[in-house]
């Protein structure tokens, strides 16, 4: 498990992302780096990274399921993700 920390981070930085998106598209669109310059680091698209939604992972992430390899496994088993079961032949 992730600390809570990482995870409120990763919330945080998502939000902020959102927050300033249009503001980032009008000063690349006008070419205005300086006025780039001035909004936070985090509202960079950049500095996100995929966590899992469960376990707050940042390895081994599904993008199609937004989980890590591990709770996807464990999920799978269950059958609780419609669509997937488990491969036999």
């Amino acid at each position: 498990m992730a600390k809570e920390s990482m995870k409120a981070r990763e919330v945080k930085r998502r939000r902020m992302v959102a927050k300033y998106a249009k503001k980032r598209a009008e000063l690349l669109a006008k070419g205005d780096y300086e006025g780039l310059q001035r909004i936070p680091k985090n509202a960079s698209p950049v500095r996100l990274h995929n966590r899992c939604s469960i376990s707050g992972r940042p390895k081994g992430y599904i993008r199609q399921f937004g989980i890590s390899r591990i709770e996807f496994r464990q999920l799978a088993l269950k059958g609780l993700i419609p669509g997937v079961k488990k491969a036999s032949w």
